[in-house]
């Protein structure tokens, strides 16, 4: 009952997302609700004839989705050593395969080392980038 509330709020949704990087992966409770709530029919669909093996046509209408991570991992590293997950989860695997081109993702990095000036600096941008992406929240 509840993931079809999901799914029906999906569809027209803006698409905030937050979350830490965990294994260069969103955390499993978030990873679960995506393979639930995004899916075929909800989504994205496939042509009539084809039988899920070629390309998705997106059905989401998210107007400027955008996805904020944290990490511990200096960027440096999460670029040449693993070669930056998370934007291809969300850019490459859920969003454009969903028919989202216009999005938008912001990491805060490192959390383990961050002052609390730091850490507040990052929340004043998140609120900045809320209300120019989506003027309609009070943030």
């Amino acid at each position: 009952m509840l993931v079809q509330i999901h799914c029906s709020e999906i569809v027209g949704a803006d698409c905030i997302i937050i979350h830490p990087n965990w294994w260069g992966q969103p955390p499993a409770i978030l990873k679960g609700c995506v393979d639930r709530v995004l899916r075929e029919k909800i989504a994205y669909t496939f042509a009539e004839d084809d039988d899920g093996s070629g390309l998705p046509i997106g059905l989401m209408k998210a107007k400027a989705p955008v996805v904020f991570n944290n990490s511990n991992t200096p960027e440096e590293r999460e670029n040449n050593v693993f070669g930056d997950p998370l934007e291809r989860i969300w850019k490459d695997c859920i969003f454009d395969f969903c028919g989202v081109t216009n999005y938008r993702r912001k990491m805060f990095r490192t959390i383990a080392d961050s002052s609390e000036e730091e850490r507040r600096n990052w929340l004043d941008e998140v609120k900045d980038i809320i209300c120019f992406n989506f003027p309609h929240i009070d943030a």
